[in-house]
Order: C-alpha cells, then structure tokens, then sequence
C-alpha cells in the first residue's frame, strides 16, 4: 500500500485560530487523516526580525511573501505588540481537533526561541524548553505527548535524549529519505525518527519557475514513485491552512489520484519493523530553498 503521512505544524496564534479549523474541513472532505504539532506557548514571531542577518532569509522572504501570509499583526507579536498565549486561548480548538481522531504532538514551546536558540543551547535551557510544551500538552490533552517535530527542523544532543527520556514513540525531527534509528556524537537514541521527505511550497515556489499555481504538479511528480517506507509531507496551518489552501486541497486529490493512502505520521510509524531500521548519523546542513542550516539524516552508521 502507498502510504504518505501528512504532519502539520502549526507556528504561530492566527495559524492556530484560522489555518488549523480550514485545514481540519479540508482532511475530512478528501478522507484523509494528519499529525497536528502545536506550538504551545506565546507567539513571538515578530521576534524573527533577527534573522534578516541570516544568508539567504532575504531571498526566501521576498519569494515567499511573508506578510501575506502572517499578517502585519502576528508580525509584530513579541516585539511592538504582546505574544498572545497559544495554548491558552486556543486549547478548546486543540481539543477539538483531538476529539475529530486526529494524532496530535508538540512543535514547540516558543517557536521563535527554539528554532533561533536551540542548536547552541545548554541541556537546562534545552529542557526547560522542552519540559514547558510537555507540561501544557498534558494540561490541554490530559496525556502524555507521544511525538514532537521539531520547530524549524532545529535540534541539538541534548534534545534528541530528552526524547527518549520523556517516552516519545517516535519524532519527526528532521529531513531525509526514510525512518531510522538516529545516532547523536555516537549515541544510540532509541526514538525513531520519520523524517519530511518532501520539500515545502515554501522551499518551491518562485524558484525555477514554479508558482502557486503549478507547485502541486511539481510535488506531485515527485511522488509518483512512491517509498517503501512511505513518505512525509510537512504543511504549515500559516499557508496551506490559509492563502494556499487551494494548493493543499489539490495535492490532498493528486495523491489520492496517484493511489496514496493519506495518514497520519503515527500510522506511517506503527508499519514499520522497529527491528530493520538502518541506524544513521544525525547531523546539521543546508537544503536547497530554505535559509540556514537544518538537521538531516546522514551517513549510515557505523
């Protein structure tokens, strides 16, 4: 069977209040089902401004337009405006889309701080972090988290092992090319990780030529082969939830179209044989479309 897992992360307070409810109609119309990654704390997303010194953000900004999709107000939370607490005001729509059947995890705490912090971070401030997002999931959701994706694809040792220690199942952390056991300065972690294995529309469009009206074709010719493993798209509640919803509602019937079963990532996990999956080094670098480096599935280890 063709299986693709479809993770969603959502970042920001008006993904969580607009993009999540659009994106939860547009599953239930195509059949299909979804990981929802909360970002659990404050939204401080104007506290990306920083990041206009990072090579390449420019260049993705201007292709992606930024405002359009954020808007002037979330753009300037936790900097001339106060961030509003997501997982405050908006547990009643997390709780919602739990009781609709759809797997849910952590993103994040703060999704700025952890995708500009993390990677240099100490295991205190990498915990505290971490243990923070655990603690209002289990408030929100009375359970525990099962799965976390990490914020901006941003990982360092101390988080990896903090998984295993807080019982996740399996994380999807990164990108790559099928699930593995991951290997962290040489330590085995014993939490598989399923990473995206399918560039973003925010990675695609304005290069080459493809725009937001042809950037469904080309995802979708990248998944006429499918994987053994199946693959992982990720989608934000910020722009398939909301200006690209015609795009994402497209890809929903092309896959279907090309024989994929849509599911969530926990589905895609509990098909895999825990026993045969190859152990690879984990290790950070660029990708084509995307500012910055990332964590990634590297060699095989040993």
């Amino acid at each position: 069977m063709r299986l693709l897992a479809l993770k969603i992360d959502i970042d920001t307070y008006r993904g969580t209040r607009e993009g999540v409810p659009q994106l939860v109609e547009a599953l239930k119309r195509h059949n299909a089902n979804a990981t929802f990654l909360w970002s659990l704390g404050s939204d401080h997303t104007g506290r990306a401004i920083k990041r206009v010194f990072r090579p390449g953000f420019m260049k993705k900004v201007s292709r992606t337009s930024v405002l359009e999709h954020y808007g002037w107000k979330t753009l300037m939370y936790g900097t001339l405006l106060p961030g509003p607490d997501i997982g405050k005001r908006c547990a009643s729509i997390m709780r919602d889309v739990a009781a609709q059947g759809f797997e849910n995890g952590i993103h994040t705490w703060d999704h700025v701080r952890w995708q500009d912090g993390v990677v240099n971070a100490d295991a205190a401030w990498t915990g505290a972090e971490l243990t923070a997002a655990v603690e209002r999931y289990q408030a929100i959701f009375d359970e525990q988290p099962l799965t976390h994706g990490a914020a901006g694809w941003q990982m360092n040792p101390h988080a990896y092992r903090l998984e295993q220690r807080l019982g996740f199942r399996y994380a999807s952390d990164g990108r790559g090319t099928h699930p593995y056991w991951p290997v962290v300065n040489g330590e085995l972690v014993r939490v598989p990780q399923l990473p995206t294995t399918l560039p973003t529309l925010d990675e695609l469009i304005g290069v080459d030529g493809i725009n937001v009206l042809n950037v469904d074709t080309h995802v979708l010719k990248l998944t006429e082969t499918a994987l053994p493993t199946g693959h992982v798209y990720t989608l934000h509640a910020e722009l398939e939830g909301m200006k690209l919803l015609p795009v994402f509602e497209r890809l929903l019937a092309g896959w279907t179209e090309q024989g994929y079963k849509l599911v969530s990532v926990g589905e895609l996990f509990d098909t895999l044989d825990l026993q045969a999956l190859p152990y690879h080094r984990v290790e950070m670098g660029e990708i084509t479309g995307r500012s910055g480096e990332l964590a990634l599935q590297g060699a095989v280890f040993p």
